[in-house]
């Protein structure tokens, strides 16, 4: 497909519509955004990067890109998107103020408090975006987030509605704005709420190291598939829907570790989209260019409330490129027919992405539909016959000569040689106040709970709870759920409300967002629970300016980081030592997989799912076990030890291993 986009390239987009935000992985991506006329790129650095697969941007070589940028007319945001561990806020302080000095992209996208923090003290005067690992879903989240007058853009969760994302922007106050995803790759769990690659071996999603093990084959009951492995994302002809809602500033492109030809062609087709949307031709032309993408088969999921769509479809191929033939050749050389022409340059995945055995090949010269193509591989790596063949990347003539266009203007702008910064991160007070060392078990619900004088009492609150039942009120802790979304949002205040009547003063947040659910903190106690996904002293300092009383610390943490918090935080903490803690929670659970019976990884790992609310938990069947640490933690300095007390399927076989997560190899 070499056809050019029937539009100006470098027209604005008209007034109150949104820009089209591209992502970039590499360099020949970002000029390929540029190229189709994106109005603004994101792309990431070499660290701290929720996407540390793609190739990345050194500080001098991004700088460049920047100033052509914005000669063109167009933004550049950064992703500093990971969760930053206590050692690392002078590393992401320096890389942010080398940034900010080499040439000061329009704005930062994070999901670690700290970064706010850091961009104050490093003078950083550009915008900051509220990532999707963020989880804001629910519009009262804005009553604590306005109290930054820093984030000036919140990314909202790829599941939402068109109703909740109109909900979303009923609340939105004046000077913030929304980032709606319109097209691109579906993770099985909700952004910022999934821990299983770290559980499995330490590559944290929150730390851009994510092995996708949900898009691998798994095992219930005989049945052999991928239950968990979504289609792409695509509103494409439901753009108007969301163009329609003046609080949306942009419509996010998702890929950076997708390559050229991707970029290209879905910034032009929502570039069409956005602009004549009642243009029958251009909704034509668009869904072609989507088509020629080379990315998954895709699906509209939650954007139509009255037509939800499960991403998850067993009897469909989940594997990114343009399907293009199979491997054969017995005993011979191996080779592909191609279904359609393979031109010199073409990038194949010979596989799926998730065979750990796929390989990447470049397509040398010029291959006829039908004709012949032989693959090369290293000794030893041939693939089984039938392996699937994909184009995943190629340059038509057209484009080629576009981004030779763009290469010749950075060439204009020299990277620049930075010095070394010297920047030096302020930290708060270690001040935290004076508590007694406590335990707490955590239950799904008082009837379940276990009276222990000793121990304080937690209980979940979830959207299909009636009620809220408690103990003793002084001992009693209700923990309000990982994720409220915002048609739940009613339900869970009504309950937070009953339990304020029941005169419950002691909560768990979910999320930072949920003391939006307060409008009172005095004689409350309020913790952030381990989903806010916490592991520096600046993030907590931020949480004690918000009014929370203390913190229990990220779950995927080392011993080093864990043995060292303490020390440094303003507020108390706590960590959960014991019980099942969840690979993942989910919107979406497979129509083929049970819910409360086990299934089997391709290891012989052992998992269930249990619906809870509005959501699916994905639990494995060993738990973390940290309690033979309990005297280092208090030696440390922890006040507060959280044991979950997940009622277990009679089928599932909780298995005798060690549940030390990542305490020995340490969180990379």
């Amino acid at each position: 497909m070499t056809q050019e986009a029937s539009f100006d390239k470098n027209s604005k987009p008209a007034p109150g519509l949104p820009e089209i935000l591209a992502p970039a992985g590499s360099r020949q991506s970002f000029l390929a955004a540029l190229a189709a006329g994106a109005d603004a790129v994101y792309c990431g650095l070499k660290h701290f990067s929720a996407r540390m697969a793609a190739e990345n941007f050194a500080t001098g070589e991004l700088a460049a890109l920047i100033r052509l940028a914005h000669d063109q007319g167009k933004k550049v945001y950064v992703p500093i998107n990971t969760l930053i561990k206590s050692d690392e806020l002078n590393a992401a302080g320096r890389l942010l103020d080398q940034l900010n000095r080499a040439a000061a992209p329009d704005g930062l996208i994070v999901q670690d408090l700290s970064m706010i923090s850091l961009a104050r003290q490093t003078g950083f005067a550009g915008e900051i975006h509220l990532s999707t690992l963020a989880n804001v879903s629910f519009p009262a989240a804005f009553e604590t987030i306005r109290q930054f007058p820093e984030i000036r853009r919140v990314v909202l969760p790829r599941e939402l509605s068109i109703d909740e994302i109109k909900m979303m922007a009923a609340a939105c106050p004046a000077g913030l704005s929304l980032e709606v995803f319109v097209h691109g790759a579906l993770c099985y769990a909700v952004s910022g709420r999934c821990y299983w690659s770290s559980y499995m071996g330490g590559k944290s999603g929150l730390r851009g190291r994510c092995v996708q093990p949900c898009r691998r084959v798994y095992e219930q009951d005989g049945q052999k598939e991928k239950f968990f492995s979504c289609q792409d994302f695509s509103v494409d002809v439901l753009t108007k829907i969301i163009t329609s809602v003046p609080q949306v500033a942009a419509l996010k492109i998702e890929g950076r570790k997708k390559g050229v030809h991707y970029v290209y062609y879905t910034v032009s087709a929502y570039r069409l989209l956005r602009d004549h949307a009642d243009d029958a031709a251009a909704k034509k032309t668009a869904l072609e260019y989507l088509a020629y993408a080379m990315g998954r088969r895709t699906t509209h999921y939650n954007i139509l409330p009255q037509r939800p769509q499960n991403p998850i479809d067993i009897s469909i191929r989940t594997g990114s490129g343009l399907m293009a033939g199979s491997v054969k050749g017995e005993g011979g050389k191996p080779y592909v027919i191609p279904r359609e022409a393979f031109l010199a340059g073409d990038m194949l995945r010979i596989g799926n992405e998730e065979d750990p055995w796929h390989q990447t090949f470049r397509v040398g010269r010029y291959v006829p539909k039908r004709g012949k193509l032989f693959l090369k591989f290293a000794s030893g790596r041939r693939p089984r016959n039938g392996a699937p063949v994909y184009i995943i990347d190629r340059r038509e003539p057209e484009l080629e000569k576009q981004l030779h266009h763009f290469e010749n203007q950075l060439a204009l702008y020299p990277e620049s040689i930075q010095k070394a910064s010297i920047f030096q991160t302020t930290l708060p007070p270690a001040s935290a106040p004076k508590i007694v060392f406590q335990e707490m078990r955590v239950y799904r619900s008082m009837q379940g709970a276990k009276k222990n004088a000793r121990d304080l009492t937690g209980v979940w609150l979830s959207s299909d709870t009636p009620r809220v039942m408690v103990g003793d009120r002084k001992r009693t802790w209700i923990w309000l759920p990982p994720v409220v979304w915002a048609d739940d949002q009613a339900k869970i205040q009504a309950l937070v409300e009953d339990a304020l009547k029941k005169d419950c003063r002691n909560f768990v947040l979910g999320a930072p967002w949920q003391t939006g659910f307060f409008r009172n903190f005095k004689n409350l106690t309020l913790w952030a629970g381990p989903f806010c996904n916490i592991a520096n002293a600046l993030a907590i300092e931020n949480l004690a300016a918000m009014g929370i009383s203390g913190v229990i610390v990220s779950p995927e943490l080392g011993r080093t980081d864990y043995e060292s918090l303490p020390s440094k935080s303003p507020l108390p903490l706590g960590m959960v030592v014991s019980g099942n803690w969840p690979l993942c929670v989910s919107r979406i659970v497979a129509s083929e997989l049970k819910t409360g019976h086990p299934f089997t990884s391709p290891k012989g790992e052992q998992a269930w799912v249990r619906p809870y609310g509005s959501d699916f938990w994905v639990f494995p069947n060993w738990p973390v076990d940290l309690t033979a640490k309990t005297d280092d933690l208090k030696k440390a300095g922890y006040k507060l030890l959280v044991h979950f007390l997940e009622p277990v399927p009679k089928k599932v076989n909780i298995k005798d291993r060690p549940g030390l997560w990542n305490w020995k190899i340490e969180l990379t």
